[in-house]
């Protein structure tokens, strides 16, 4: 038994074939990190660290813009993904997950020390939702509901890395 593949995904059963070969499908689940079986949502925070170093290497407009294409693809991909496998905000979705560490990283330097404590603040924030998070994860259907609670909780947890980086608790 395999705790990174099931069978089948969503209302719709697609199989993992058929997630990674759809170009929307393989987008929404993170370049396949979302077929996760345990901690998808992380896997897809994971996946989203390339992209990020990859992104990164522009200047800082170039990064704004793709971060900023990247969220409001995201609000397209992961809508027609969850009409893919009729349910909204499947777990294996983690489009949102990308961008939002994207956003999360936008001001500060790429260093180590930020990457990490990047990726645990976001998490953080993802997981626990402290409000108004929740409310908009509960409340705000389709593809806008599936990134705007990913999309608070790494302005967030990018406002707390700012003032960490900014007052010299990492580097």
């Amino acid at each position: 038994m395999s705790i990174f593949l099931n069978s089948y995904y969503g209302a719709n059963k697609l199989t993992p074939k058929q997630v990674l070969t759809d170009p929307v499908l393989f987008l929404a689940f993170g370049f396949g990190s979302g077929l996760a079986k345990k901690a998808p949502g992380t896997m897809g925070t994971l996946a989203a660290i390339p992209v990020y170093l990859l992104f990164v290497q522009a200047d800082w407009l170039i990064y704004s813009m793709l971060t900023v294409i990247s969220t409001i693809a995201g609000i397209w991909i992961c809508g027609i993904a969850a009409n893919k496998l009729a349910e909204h905000d499947f777990g294996g979705i983690v489009w949102d997950e990308v961008a939002g560490f994207l956003i999360t990283m936008w001001l500060v330097p790429c260093t180590w020390q930020t990457v990490l404590a990047g990726f645990v603040l976001f998490r953080i924030f993802d997981i626990l939702k402290p409000w108004p998070i929740k409310y908009l994860d509960h409340h705000v259907k389709g593809g806008f509901g599936i990134m705007i609670d990913d999309v608070l909780a790494a302005i967030f947890a990018g406002g707390l890395l700012l003032l960490l980086f900014k007052y010299q608790f990492i580097s």
